[in-house]
């Protein structure tokens, strides 16, 4: 007889797992299903976030960003260093620690809150009445190798994630082709380094090994660079990746072909112009290694879209209301599988409010503040609306800008590049959006997000005291400038 809860949740990342918490703790019987498996081959909670994303990223950017400062920054500091050295191995072993520190941790909350948990793929088959008639429950197929089991549930939260977009030219191996897998995982810097997307991904992965002594191209197919951002902010990345920390990009790059030998990996490719830099019709790019960074697409693979007639949109996603109820009664989704962002904090809150939906409460997320980090060195991160989309909106707009040259603290880290700036409606003096590149903006993004959710106006932060020194007082400082009255500039 098949085990039967209250809700299943398919899919342990940062939507799922989180959701199954929050299920439990509101006192519904939930099980949490997840495919994922380390290496090694044994179940992994937490998804790509934890296992090769988020989490092991952050941990070697850190481990790269040290060493950059050692070999380039200490000197200014009075430190000095000799000898200096990278060993790439113990960074990867570092990081494996952290992964597996966390994705345990995952699994000891499941237990801990007593939420049950499966692994393997699951399958959505069909939805039938209960014993009493007067509920659907459905069945869920879950296999793991040759082993098949069913579970019935009241409730399913669908939480399986993306997975890397791939390119039909150049096939993923992760040896010599990349995804974010792969990039992770290299246990030495190849000499050249080509990446294909300026995304998020594309940009850290890029960073990261261009300090560990890679040379770097990154090619995009996009006309402008970090188009998602803020214009200026995009302006100013584009200039401190390429000028200091030593990045090539491109942009309105068009890729004709990738061709591999023995020794290297050779990418053809016209310019925004259409034409090589020698005015032939095609610029060549050689690297040791290609890292694949064009974007994730939403994983439904095995979820049995077709048995259970789930509604998918155009581009793959699951289809979901505000409240992220799919077409099917009693079925939702959450995370990279839905609209929005592909975030894993955005994912975890959507957990959050479908628990509480559920269990009969009323749950919300903002889509419209949800804040956006890039995690470079300097990071960048916004909230809300940009220039360009004020602009396009016909919204009129004050603008305040402060930069971290003028800040002590920044002057004391010596980490002086970027700026905080600040739009607020030119009438209200709503603010409307707020984007940041410098030190630390990844943490000071948090005080822009509460504002907004709190319908805040410029001259709320404006009024608000902030330590000193500090990087905060960047923030206040581009309040003050809205108004023009920013005083330390």
């Amino acid at each position: 007889m098949s085990k039967s809860f209250d809700v299943a949740v398919i899919g342990a990342g940062p939507g799922g797992y989180v959701a199954a918490i929050r299920c439990a703790q509101l006192g519904l019987t939930t099980v949490c299903i997840d495919e994922w498996k380390n290496p090694q081959g044994k179940p992994s909670l937490g998804g790509t976030c934890l296992n090769v994303g988020c989490i092991p990223s952050k941990a070697l950017l850190e481990s790269s960003e040290n060493y950059e400062r050692a070999a380039h920054k200490f000197s200014a500091h009075g430190i000095k260093v000799e000898g200096l050295s990278v060993d790439i191995p113990v960074m990867m072993s570092r990081k494996d620690k952290i992964v597996a520190g966390f994705t345990g941790g995952v699994a000891m909350l499941l237990k801990k809150n007593k939420v049950a948990s499966m692994h393997g793929c699951g399958t959505l088959l069909k939805a039938s009445k209960d014993e009493s008639g007067s509920h659907d429950v459905w069945q869920i197929e879950v296999k793991n190798g040759d082993e098949t089991d069913t579970v019935e549930a009241k409730h399913i939260i669908i939480a399986t994630g993306s997975t890397p977009r791939t390119l039909p030219f150049a096939p993923v191996d992760n040896e010599r082709i990349l995804d974010n897998t792969g990039a992770l995982a290299m246990t030495e810097a190849p000499k050249r380094l080509g990446v294909i997307g300026a995304g998020v991904i594309g940009l850290e992965m890029g960073s990261l090994w261009r300090r560990l002594g890679s040379e770097v191209t990154i090619l995009e197919a996009l006309p402008g660079f970090l188009l998602a951002a803020d214009e200026q902010v995009a302006k100013e990345a584009r200039k401190i990746f390429t000028r200091e920390s030593g990045l090539i990009i491109q942009t309105g790059i068009k890729i004709s072909g990738i061709k591999t030998n023995k020794k290297s990996i050779t990418v053809e490719y016209t310019d925004a112009e259409g034409t090589g830099n020698t005015g032939e019709s095609a610029q060549k790019l050689e690297v040791d290694k290609l890292i694949i960074a064009v974007g994730r697409v939403p994983n439904t693979a095995g979820l049995g879209v077709e048995n259970v007639g789930l509604k998918l949109d155009d581009r793959g996603y699951i289809e979901v209301d505000s409240n992220c109820r799919t077409n099917l009664p009693d079925v939702y989704a959450v995370g990279d599988v839905v609209r929005g962002p592909m975030l894993a904090h955005k994912a975890s809150e959507e957990g959050v409010a479908v628990a509480e939906t559920i269990a009969g409460h009323k749950g919300h997320v903002n889509l419209d503040t949800i804040p956006w980090v890039i995690y470079t060195s300097p990071e960048i991160a916004w909230v809300g609306k940009n220039e360009r989309e004020l602009k396009a909106a016909g919204v009129q707009y004050k603008a305040g800008q402060f930069p971290f040259m003028a800040n002590g603290r920044a002057r004391a880290l010596g980490e002086t590049g970027g700026f905080v700036k600040v739009l607020a409606d030119a009438e209200t003096d709503r603010i409307l959006g707020i984007h940041m590149i410098g030190p630390y903006v990844s943490e000071m993004i948090a005080e822009a997000v509460v504002a907004m959710e709190f319908a805040s106006s410029s001259e709320d932060i404006a009024r608000i005291v902030h330590a000193h020194p500090s990087l905060s007082e960047v923030l206040h400082e581009a309040a003050l400038g809205v108004d023009k009255r920013a005083i330390h500039i």
